[in-house]
């Protein structure tokens, strides 16, 4: 099994997080994508919404891309796309494990011909200088296999805690964003 990202326009009639009936519009969203997933033999893994970005970012953890691709179409539900992705930090067991816990969402375009290993490399070596940021915690990255971007996830006070972070690990920010995990009534 492979994991994806499948990301979501976030739906017009839930504009704001804050609004009192996006709860429930939001769950409803991420039940249909839970059960596509299962209808693809896979597993939604983890989905979030970027208050910020407008859109909801799903892993998914199934067998193939386009079976996944045609449940969600069948469901009606039109993805910006499906990218295989590679999870760097924790165990996949470990996510499912602590669900909810970020609160921002880093995306970095990687540059044109990084390599998977030297991403990696460059990750090691700069991982312990997160350290000089300690309010803020690093959990988790998804790096697209295309190697087009990465999504990196944290517990922070706040979004300059997050760039400070970002600064110490001499990693830029293409786009940042707060999340609220979207809890599906079904089980994830």
């Amino acid at each position: 099994m492979s994991l994806y990202l499948v990301e979501f326009p976030l739906p017009r009639t839930i504009e704001t997080a804050v609004d009192p009936t996006a709860g429930a519009e939001l769950a409803r969203l991420g039940d249909a994508i839970a059960e596509a997933a299962r209808a693809a033999t896979g597993e939604l893994v983890e989905l979030q919404v970027g208050l910020d970005a407008g859109r909801l970012y799903a892993i998914v953890e199934a067998s193939a891309a386009e079976p996944l691709a045609a449940a969600l179409r069948s469901a009606g539900l039109t993805p910006y796309g499906v990218v295989e992705v590679r999870l760097v930090g924790p165990t996949l067991d470990e996510v499912k494990a602590a669900r909810g816990e970020a609160g921002y969402l880093v995306e970095w375009d990687l540059p044109s011909g990084l390599t998977m290993e030297a991403y990696l490399e460059r990750k090691r070596a700069n991982a312990p200088r997160y350290a000089e940021v300690p309010e803020t915690t690093f959990l988790r990255t998804y790096v697209c296999v295309d190697m087009s971007k990465c999504l990196c996830f944290y517990r922070a006070p706040d979004e300059a805690a997050v760039r400070r972070a970002r600064e110490a690990v001499r990693t830029p920010v293409d786009r940042l964003t707060r999340i609220a995990e979207v809890k599906p009534h079904a089980r994830v």
